[in-house]
């Protein structure tokens, strides 16, 4: 039985005055001289002076029993065992004066462990009892030490001595605790006080982003790490853990992720990266995310730095060695490295000697055993250590990849950003997507800054010719990049680099080729070193050609044993200076025709003299071939110098080619190749045909040069003709259909046009743009996806669905409140048109619709185009009756039933036209007749090769449009005879 059960059967008016007569009264104050105030000195049968016998102790204990055996309920034991009961309940009330512990500790104790303390100073008390008996004292043992404490706690000396203990503990306490931080302060606590300095540091100090070797005056060459960082793509080649059904088992395949993440699944990765590629910014960025996030401290330790004093530097001295000011507390490395907080990103194997990256990988070593647990990044060129490097310590490999596209932009965006020049920023864009060359040389963050620099500095223009362009990249790449990241200097002259590198450009491109061997490389290079001092004795032909693919930064080794460039532009630009000072002009004319070449040509016009630029540019007018002849016109680019003459022939020449007069002129240019989109002009000084005709030329090229067509296309979305605005409507599909969304439809005239969307990719494009008052849906469309994507219902007045399986219920188009004009070609399951009357529409065109039941109640309309056979004997049964129209199109198979029976109902028709091909009868031609309004008239030709037979007199008709299939021929004399008055117009698909 608890102490609480029993506590309902003994009330605490009972119990409490029966415990306090077991003990004697206290005295006020806080009993400090009697300290500690044993429960013996307390309990009122004992002592010289006690109150108590132990008869009277036996006659409490049995009012006790008693109390709850007499209470309602269940007696709690057998009521023969009351003596015995009692006499055990009397030997547990008298242990209390055994027990050796004051008040205090009695209370601390509580009143379970009170309990057993009695229960275990008696175990003999139990003895011959039953289960019941045993539980009902033990319950009320428990039940009498509560109130027992209880009495205790309302006691003033109690009270008064409990407040004086804690005082003094307390006291004792604070006393030892400041003795013991006097003697040793906590290196937690100066470590934390540390890292609040350190990691604000490492924020700001790593919060920059440097592009080295721009010495341009108005450019900036650092800006915010957080505005200008790009998120790039990595790649590794992983072992498959299994096949999937249907897969191929190979042993590996490729995983992407963005770079920044590669170390959320792996402690340890090697990075390797191209010159530029953006391995540096990576460790910036991941300085300074982790600084700010402070769950690591993490340590930028750049090698070429870390190498100069000779010996590589324990963790006690990282900072020391990267130059930073702080002085962190002794232990401290050790003890963030000890606990896994640490993130190491070692900077730039490549940049150390050969010699120095075996000593280099024995410290990595040693770090990674001693301090297990923290996460490790060290990035790497492509070629300086072989692939299993690090593999035995768990290192994960990855390859930063080239920057895509949607990246050059981004990066462009955020660099005219930092740099606070956004007006420069459209421009640069349009020419990275039209010029063809300048794109493939923005690859990476660094080509990309120079450009934008570049461009910049030149108030918004890039150079007349691109010369100048490679000339400061290469000048960056081959000395001034290393020389201002503090490394030592390259032990082979600018110069000397290139006369070995133009060499091996020039091999490649007369390969026709973008790799070589090693082996192949290192005998060109070879043979150019007796004639280039510098180089001579550098050592031998493999050490020279190791030397230039890891400093120059436009050499790799894509594969064991090969070597290319790292920019296909590179090679061409390199190839040409070789030929034209070799005098190979006539080489480079005859392989004109070969579209591979006309990069190499056109950088050969930028070295070549004025001389022989001419030779050259008249040796591709002769060809009068007319991509040759564009060839010619986008050298002009690069001629600074030329003979006049020439440059007005080659302009001439190119003039009768550009601008396009026709759709026929922009398909033939068009044949020439993605060259042309950077010679095509506009829309300035454009009629409005070499508009058109510029715009067609461009969307041919989209799906070979998606990125130069866009270019072009966005010069025209604000043009207002429609044939123009047509087009760039119509080209949709070439293009990703959210960037051709944002960059030129969302910003054209909309008025006279049609969106058309065939695809979901489209339908999710819509959704972000200015609303369409005329659409079109191509293809299978679920009605809930249609009206998902159009954000504003309201503000559709003509709708067009075309050749759509998906739509069943017309009635959904009730959504479109606004909608006046509605076409529905080929939707073979849609039905319900009849529910459509509530809008009020004023045109509808049906072809093919699963069942026209409802057709009759569209009372509204002015227009109707119907090319599907019509139940009934009479027009009038299956046309709007009461619907006042005004033009009526009747298409193949309409009226096989009912012919024209009916047509004259609708006296206010003033267009009508017949496209079918069954033949009309009199009374079909008397129903004409009897239209007094009709003044236009269009007919299949077919109707009348045999002449028009019992035709009627039509003389209100004024215009009569005649529809002639191909191969149809037609005696347009007879036409003009019936019809003297009319207007003869013959519409040829």
């Amino acid at each position: 039985m608890e102490p609480a059960v029993l506590g309902g059967k003994l009330a605490s008016s009972l119990v409490a005055p029966l415990v306090k007569k077991l003990f004697v009264t206290g005295g006020p104050g806080a009993g400090l001289v009697d300290r500690p105030v044993r429960l013996t000195r307390l309990v009122s049968f004992r002592g010289e002076q006690r109150h108590l016998g132990e008869a009277e102790v036996r006659r409490l204990a049995e009012r006790l029993v008693g109390a709850s055996l007499d209470s309602p309920g269940e007696p709690p034991f057998p009521p023969d065992e009351t003596e015995a009961v009692t006499d055990a309940l009397t030997v547990r009330l008298l242990a209390l004066g055994d027990l050796d512990m004051d008040d205090v500790q009695a209370v601390r104790l509580g009143h379970r462990e009170l309990a057993g303390q009695l229960r275990r100073r008696t175990p003999s008390a139990t003895g011959g009892l039953s289960a019941d008996a045993c539980y009902f004292l033990d319950s009320v043992t428990e039940w009498a030490c509560l109130h027992i404490l209880e009495f205790f706690t309302r006691r003033s000396t109690f009270v008064a001595r409990t407040l004086v203990e804690q005082t003094r503990g307390q006291a004792e306490l604070i006393a030892k605790v400041d003795e013991l931080i006097a003697r040793v302060p906590r290196p937690d606590a100066r470590d934390t006080a540390f890292e609040r300095r350190y990691l604000p540091y490492v924020a700001e100090q790593h919060n920059r982003i440097t592009i080295y070797g721009i010495d341009l005056r108005d450019s900036p060459d650092r800006w915010p790490l957080e505005v200008a960082y790009l998120s790039l793509e990595a790649t590794t080649e992983e072992e498959r853990t299994a096949a999937l059904p249907g897969e191929y088992a190979d042993s590996e395949h490729t995983v992407r992720l963005a770079a920044e993440d590669a170390l959320r699944t792996r402690d340890r990765v090697l990075l390797r990266g191209d010159a530029g590629s953006g391995k540096t910014t990576l460790v910036q960025w991941l300085a300074v995310t982790t600084a700010r996030d402070g769950d690591r401290v993490p340590y930028v330790l750049p090698l070429r730095t870390l190498t100069r004093a000779g010996t590589l530097p324990s963790p006690a001295a990282f900072l020391a060695a990267v130059g930073c000011p702080l002085t962190p507390p002794e232990g401290w490395a050790e003890r963030v490295l000890g606990a896994g907080r640490g993130l190491v990103l070692v900077d730039g194997l490549d940049e150390i000697p050969d010699a120095e990256r075996h000593r280099t990988r024995d410290w990595l070593r040693a770090l990674i055993r001693a301090f297990p647990g923290n996460r490790w990044l060290l990035t790497s060129r492509p070629t300086a250590v072989r692939a299993d490097w690090l593999a035995a310590e768990g290192f994960r490999e990855l390859a930063l990849t080239p920057m895509r596209q949607d990246d050059v932009a981004i990066f462009v965006r955020r660099w005219h950003a930092a740099a606070e020049a956004p007006e420069f920023e459209t421009r640069l864009l349009d020419s990275l997507r039209t010029k063809r060359d300048l794109a493939r040389l923005a690859t990476n963050p660094l080509m990309c800054g120079l450009i934008c620099a570049l461009h910049r500095e030149r108030r918004g223009y890039l150079p007349t010719g691109r010369k100048e362009l490679y000339d400061a990249a290469l000048t960056m790449l081959l000395a001034r990049r290393d020389r201002e990241r503090g490394m030592e200097a390259v032990e082979l002259s600018e110069e000397a680099q290139l006369e070995l590198l133009q060499r091996l450009a020039y091999a490649l491109v007369l390969s026709g080729r973008t790799e070589m061997d090693v082996e192949t490389a290192e005998g060109i290079v070879e043979r150019a070193l007796p004639s280039v001092a510098s180089a001579a004795g550098q050592g031998d032909a493999a050490t020279v050609l190791r030397a230039l693919v890891l400093r120059s930064g436009l050499l790799r080794r894509p594969g064991e044993g090969t070597l290319d460039f790292i920019h296909r532009t590179f090679q061409d630009y390199l190839g040409a200076r070789y030929a034209v000072e070799e005098g190979h002009l006539d080489v480079l004319a005859g392989r004109a025709g070969d579209t591979q070449w006309e990069d190499v040509i056109r950088m050969a016009v930028a070295h070549a003299r004025p001389g022989e630029r001419a030779v050259l540019l008249r040796r591709l007018l002769a060809e009068n071939e007319p991509r040759l002849t564009l060839l010619a016109l986008a050298c002009l680019e690069h001629a600074t110098a030329l003979d006049p003459a020439v440059r007005a022939d080659v302009e001439a020449r190119a003039g009768e080619l550009i601008p396009p007069r026709s759709k026929e002129d922009a398909k033939a240019l068009a044949e020439a190749g993605p060259l042309v989109l950077e010679l095509l002009p506009g829309p300035e000084g454009l009629t409005d045909t070499e508009a058109h005709g510029v715009t067609v030329t461009a969307s041919l090229l989209a799906e070979r040069e998606p990125g130069g067509a866009l270019a072009v296309l966005r010069r025209f979305r604000e043009h207002p003709d429609i044939e123009v605005r047509r087009q760039l409507v119509g080209t949709w599909e070439r293009f990703d259909a959210r960037g051709y969304a944002t960059e030129v439809l969302d910003h054209l005239d909309r008025t006279d046009l049609y969106l058309t969307c065939a695809n979901g990719a489209q339908r999710a494009a819509l959704g972000t743009m200015r609303p369409w008052s005329r659409l079109e849906f191509r293809g299978a469309h679920g009605m809930t996806d249609i009206l998902a994507c159009v954000v504003e219902p309201g503000a559709v007045e003509k709708l067009r669905l075309k050749d759509n399986p998906e739509v069943t219920d017309l009635g959904e188009l009730l959504a479109f409140d606004s909608l006046r004009h509605l076409s529905v070609f080929g939707c073979r399951s849609a039905r319900g048109i009849g529910q459509l009357a509530a809008l009020r529409l004023k045109e509808v065109m049906t072809i093919k619709l699963a069942d026209l039941t409802g057709l009759q109640e569209l009372d509204s309309l002015d227009q109707l185009s119907v090319a599907q056979r019509l139940p009934g004997t009479s027009l009038t049964d299956s046309l709007p009756v009461e619907a006042p129209l005004r033009q009526l199109f009747l298409g193949q198979d309409t009226t096989a039933n009912a012919g024209l029976r009916g047509l004259s109902h609708w006296a206010g028709l003033e267009w009508l036209a017949l496209l079918f091909t069954n033949p009309l009868t009199a009374d079909d031609w008397a129903e004409v007749s009897r239209l007094p309004l009709l003044n236009t008239l269009s007919l299949n030709a077919s109707l009348i090769q045999d002449g028009l037979g019992p035709m009627a007199t039509l003389p209100g008709v004024r215009t009569v449009v005649l529809h002639t299939p191909l191969g149809t021929r037609v005696d347009t004399a007879r036409i003009a005879a019936l019809f003297p008055d009319a207007e003869l117009i013959q519409d040829e698909p």
